[in-house]
């Protein structure tokens, strides 16, 4: 029987990278198990798009509750709705 981490989630993003238009990344899913995002893969592997970039897959276990950034960060001189800061 499979084992399920009840105080964690497995999240399956799509990296594409790309040097000239910075890099292209889909959440693809959140789901219970790292087996579930392996068969999301499986799924996905041979559709448009994701099968000429099959290595961009990434899977991440996060534990529910936690924060999982914890430093700061480095900003852009927009912000998310394309304004500049006023800082």
């Amino acid at each position: 029987m499979m084992k399920v981490h009840t105080n964690s989630v497995f999240i399956l993003w799509h990296i594409r990278r790309d040097d000239e238009y910075g890099d292209d990344a889909k959440l693809i899913g959140v789901y219970r198990t790292n087996d579930d995002c392996l068969a999301a893969v499986e799924r996905l592997k041979g559709k448009s798009g994701f099968r000429d970039y099959v290595e961009g897959f990434d899977i991440n276990e996060y534990t529910i509750g936690k924060d999982n950034w914890t430093e700061g960060f480095v900003g852009s001189e927009r912000n998310v709705d394309g304004l500049e800061n006023s800082d």
